[in-house]
């Protein structure tokens, strides 16, 4: 009898924790407000600050189901802000990260396309508006972006990060 009861506390316990837990809307409410961005490292880097002189990646998404351009690189240890500019008609997304992260945030939102969610290393753009990220590419390697709006990544919205190696570690 305890072990069931103690199961019951536990369970009730987890649903009350996932209940109180907040959650953003993926729409507009990707707006971060005055909330402080969590800077968690990834695999393609970490949140960035943004601050004056910043190089400035302009990218556009188009209902095409394309990025312009669809390929960018910078140097190992760089922030960027990355402007990017929805042309299209239809509600777009750009998403930092891996292949891997891509497919399996791409599986969820076939299943749930109205999904919550807020992460520095994307942004949700309305049509003609433009958003944007702060981002340091601390890593060196190849990744990604993407729009994960379900259908938009399986129609090949998909672009590439180059992050070059820093001088020293090419000798």
């Amino acid at each position: 009898m305890r072990s069931s009861r103690r199961a019951f506390v536990v369970a009730s316990l987890v649903t009350l924790g996932c209940a109180a837990t907040p959650v953003r809307a993926h729409g507009d409410a990707h707006a971060r407000g005055s909330a402080a961005v969590v800077k968690e490292q990834k695999a393609w880097g970490v949140a960035g600050d943004a601050r004056p002189g910043l190089r400035t990646i302009h990218v556009a998404m188009n209902d095409d189901m394309r990025f312009t351009p669809a390929s960018i690189t910078v140097d190992e240890g760089e922030t960027v802000r990355i402007a990017v500019k929805n042309d299209g008609r239809l509600m777009h997304e750009f998403v930092l990260g891996t292949k891997e992260v891509h497919d399996e945030h791409a599986a969820l939102m076939l299943k749930f396309p109205n999904m919550e969610h807020d992460e520095p290393y994307m942004v949700h753009v309305p049509p003609g508006r433009t958003g944007e990220i702060v981002w340091t590419f601390n890593r060196a390697g190849e990744f990604g972006f993407a729009c994960l709006i379900a259908g938009h990544y399986q129609a090949g919205m998909v672009g590439q990060v180059r992050v070059r190696p820093r001088a020293a570690a090419r000798h």
